[in-house]
């Protein structure tokens, strides 16, 4: 466990609160983890962001009328802390009974709020229900590897020994699997995701992706280091020109966690998948 996340709200009752209290966003610095995965914070050999969903997002207006929306929020992968999930659910949660003058002030909040937690600039933005049913789903992009035969013996630790890959061919590929599962550090409770693959580099053999991914079933951790200790395995064997490795996981009172890692600058796009 991540010993400051001891001191967080995760997997102890708490009071519900539905005024405005930016004080319950608890956040947890990533250093630690970092350097589990032997990565310093001064040169990560990685880009990217980590995109979170909340499909409970609501609010007042002046007349007392609810609002209900849907919120994006966008925080860097470089950036000091990640906010603990249940916390973040409480801060959500304290707007309930507040009043904003308009979607736009409530946006200028998020915004605030949520910079000073992560270290870093958050983005935010703030849809409509219409707006979001327009988008619809999509399917995860390049070659679906979780029909493959293979044979199961560990689910709880990951085993980067498991991957192979053929040292004199090169290949330009995307693949992805469904069958991504840790569980919480803390509460013990499952995390389901989807991760992709894409690359450029050693040809990576699919049957030993599927049983390394299987591996962590059991492996108690974030999402976010999850997703780095994936990035690394692959790039420590692939030896890619370009890496990127990203999952969109299943959502968890009424939030979901979607880590992006790659070799270089990316603008990804946060489309929903079916189980999203």
């Amino acid at each position: 466990m991540h010993p400051a996340a001891e001191h967080s709200p995760l997997g102890k009752s708490s009071e519900y609160i539905s005024t405005y209290t930016p004080s319950l966003l608890f956040p947890i610095p990533r250093l630690a983890k970092w350097a589990e995965l032997g990565v310093s914070g001064d040169a990560l050999p990685w880009q990217g962001v980590d995109f979170w969903n909340c499909f409970e997002l609501s609010w007042l207006l002046p007349s007392g009328k609810p609002v209900v929306a849907i919120g994006e929020f966008a925080i860097p992968c470089d950036s000091p802390n990640i906010i603990e999930s249940k916390s973040f659910k409480l801060y959500l949660n304290s707007l309930n009974q507040t009043v904003f003058a308009s979607m736009a002030e409530l946006q200028a909040c998020l915004v605030n709020d949520l910079s000073a937690a992560a270290g870093k600039p958050v983005a935010v933005k703030v849809s409509t229900l219409a707006e979001v049913e327009g988008q619809g789903v999509t399917a995860s992009p390049g070659q679906c590897i979780d029909a493959l035969d293979v044979t199961i013996s560990n689910y709880e630790q990951p085993q980067p020994e498991l991957l192979r890959c053929a040292a004199d061919r090169v290949v330009q590929e995307t693949v992805h699997s469904h069958l991504l599962k840790s569980n919480c550090p803390v509460t013990g409770q499952p995390d389901w995701g989807s991760v992709v693959v894409e690359y450029k580099g050693r040809a990576l053999d699919h049957a030993s992706l599927l049983t390394y991914l299987i591996s962590f079933r059991q492996h108690a951790d974030f999402h976010e280091q999850c997703v780095e200790r994936i990035y690394l395995d692959l790039k420590n064997l692939l030896k890619p020109e370009h890496l990127t490795v990203y999952a969109r996981y299943v959502r968890r009172g009424g939030l979901d966690i979607n880590p992006y890692r790659s070799t270089g600058a990316i603008s990804p796009r946060n489309l929903r998948l079916v189980r999203q």
